[in-house]
């Protein structure tokens, strides 16, 4: 079977859990997920990341091999600073 790409990956999550924003990179065998979803409202990061995992399921195991993860409520997003803010002229 061949390594997922970050845009399978993404719709992996995506199919499993609701987000606002989505974000995924890679090179097919590790992954960086930038993730912003209501259900971490409440949840500490290894819940949140516990979540992520159960969105993946199966592929986790089998395919994923490595996947670092930034999980966000959206109040969490809306506080960081936004590097695109800035470059308004």
């Amino acid at each position: 079977m061949a390594d997922p790409t970050p845009a399978e990956v993404q719709q992996y999550i995506a199919d499993g859990l609701p987000c606002q924003l989505l974000q995924v990179e890679g090179d097919g065998r590790h992954f960086f997920a930038t993730i912003v979803s209501v259900e971490f409202e409440g949840l500490t990061r290894i819940r949140r990341h516990q979540r992520v995992y159960q969105a993946l399921g199966e592929r986790m195991r089998e395919q994923i091999h490595a996947l670092s993860m930034k999980t966000l409520t959206p109040a969490e997003h809306a506080a960081e600073p936004a590097a695109a803010a800035h470059h308004h002229r």
